[in-house]
């Protein structure tokens, strides 16, 4: 089954908003992330930062799905996405070299 990766970034609207009305939508999308995991998908999302730690490099999410559709359909589940809280996009991953996920 191949790995999918999305990548995201704030939309200017959602960075304008206070880090407490953020903060419910990011709790929304953790919730969302790990009722994925108990129902048995291989789900994972994390936030990016530079070298000194800080966040705003925007978020990633990677899955293992049946095609690239399945996993189009469920990442446009995520509430981050639904709220419209994000830009985002969508690759297969495809490993070339190194350890094998599984």
């Amino acid at each position: 089954m191949p790995w999918f990766i999305k990548t995201e970034r704030f939309t200017k609207s959602t960075l304008e908003l206070s880090p407490k009305e953020r903060a419910i939508f990011i709790d929304q999308h953790k919730s969302w992330v790990i009722q994925l995991q108990a129902s048995g998908e291989q789900i994972s999302s994390g936030y990016l930062v530079n070298a000194e730690s800080l966040p705003g490099g925007g978020g990633l999410l990677i899955l293992k799905a049946n095609s690239f559709q399945t996993a189009r359909s469920l990442i446009e589940q995520d509430p981050m996405i639904t709220n419209s809280l994000v830009t985002w996009s969508i690759q297969e991953w495809i490993p070339i070299a190194g350890g094998v996920l599984t």
